[in-house]
């Protein structure tokens, strides 16, 4: 059995440059970077980042042109890709991607702070079921709606669902 699935949360480092393909499909590329803590062996906390390549097609490719920015944080669930090709002066290139299958966007408005954790007053904002597309969040303080994204554009049937 083999099993290609990657989750990352983290933030986005550039906004995602949105593309046609010449028979007409979007596909959006942006990076992720992840950080990770240690302690060295002298005592002393690090950080390191890693920074992912990210490719997302189709609505979800539109979808990340317009709500994703440079800082915004993102998870994103997908399968690694390596691909190669020959560069204008005849070089093979290759490149790791991860290529987006699911994608949730973070709160809006909110990135994440130095050290890789959010605001305290983004980690303890509770939005009770049916508030959320209305009225303000339990934090009390007045919140953009959000536009409803509909998918009703021919992409998913219902025969395709297997249940």
């Amino acid at each position: 059995m083999n099993l290609n699935k990657v989750f990352l949360l983290g933030n986005v480092t550039r906004d995602p440059e949105l593309r046609q393909t010449t028979g007409g499909q979007s596909v959006a590329t942006f990076g992720v970077a992840t950080n990770s803590f240690f302690t060295d062996k002298s005592g002393q906390k690090q950080k390191k980042a890693e920074f992912h390549t990210i490719v997302a097609w189709g609505r979800q490719a539109e979808i990340a042109s317009q709500y994703l920015k440079k800082g915004s944080l993102v998870m994103v669930e997908g399968r690694i890709q390596t691909r190669t090709w020959q560069d204008k002066q005849g070089q093979n290139r290759q490149t790791t991607e991860i290529v987006c299958e699911r994608m949730q966007l973070g709160p809006r408005g909110v990135s994440a702070a130095p050290g890789g954790t959010m605001p305290p007053a983004a980690q303890q904002v509770e939005v009770p079921v049916g508030e959320f597309a209305g009225g303000p969040p339990a934090g009390g303080a007045p919140h953009e709606e959000l536009p409803e994204i509909s998918i009703d554009d021919g992409e998913i049937k219902a025969s395709d669902i297997p249940f």
